[in-house]
């Protein structure tokens, strides 16, 4: 009997030996904070089932602006936008949704569209009675200054995936995804788009010959992977220098030869260059 009993006391669910750990009645989030942190260090708790306790106690201390993507990195399309180009912007992108700019003010969010009701289109990209606005959604609008714990039962009782994050004068300041509050507690969620665009993976040979570069890249970094000699006296970045190059705010597809090479503008919005593709000029 003794046996049977010290078999089921070794079985025990880590929640049921938290609880006993825990029986010493903490008077403050400190006080719980040490004991989880005492649990895991008696072997009461698996590194990953700690990882994840103290992470959800910091949720509730964390604000959105901590997290969300800032208003210039947003990827987002125009209520205007012509069918093709639409498309471009949703596979180029591979999001699954998107915030819609009014088409006269870049600073008003309309609504949210979601990839795939728009999946139809592809079997016909001429399609002249589109309207972009017979598929939007409401958007979801909350202060930068909200909690991730409130934010996540936001998105639990409004059933959405996105919220606009808005500053306190009412303008956008980015968006916040679920996955982006999610990922605070359980860590990195990737998927395969993710690990294709590894924000550490900054330049990706695409064929022999060709690269694609994000604009982020730093000059040094450019300079030793292509053995160039660009000078970082007034830029930072490449994108810094092809922006330069070009005068002007340049377009996807837009091109330009900067010395031996061919740039190509991949990814840019109205404030920035993203991603470029790099090739030895002909």
């Amino acid at each position: 009997m003794s046996d049977e009993r010290s078999s089921g006391d070794h079985h025990k669910s880590w929640l049921s030996r938290l609880t006993q750990a825990l029986s010493g009645e903490p008077q403050s989030r400190e006080d719980l904070a040490e004991l989880i942190q005492s649990a895991g260090e008696r072997g009461l708790l698996d590194p990953d089932a700690l990882r994840i306790i103290e992470a959800t106690l910091q949720v509730s201390e964390r604000q959105v602006r901590e997290i969300m993507i800032p208003r210039a990195q947003m990827v987002a399309v125009r209520a205007n936008m012509e069918t093709r180009e639409l498309l471009s912007v949703l596979v180029e992108s591979a999001h699954s949704r998107f915030p819609v700019l009014d088409a006269d003010n870049s600073d008003e969010v309309i609504g949210i569209i979601c990839a795939k009701d728009l999946l139809k289109l592809l079997r016909d990209p001429r399609n002249d009675g589109f309207d972009l606005k017979d598929y939007l959604r409401k958007a979801f609008f909350v202060p930068e200054s909200t909690h991730l714990d409130r934010l996540l039962k936001e998105f639990r009782s409004k059933r959405n995936h996105m919220a606009i994050v808005v500053n306190e004068y009412g303008g956008i300041a980015g968006l916040v995804t679920m996955e982006d509050a999610l990922e605070q507690i359980v860590g990195e969620i990737d998927d395969e788009h993710d690990l294709e665009n590894d924000e550490d993976v900054l330049i990706h040979e695409i064929s022999p010959g060709e690269f694609t570069v994000k604009a982020i890249t730093p000059i040094a970094e450019f300079n030793e992977h292509f053995h160039t000699s660009f000078s970082n006296d007034d830029f930072d970045t490449i994108g810094g220098i092809i922006m330069n190059a070009f005068e002007h705010m340049p377009e996807r597809d837009e091109n330009i030869v900067v010395g031996a090479w061919k740039f190509t503008v991949l990814a840019a919005d109205s404030r920035a260059i993203r991603l470029l593709k790099v090739e030895k000029k002909n």
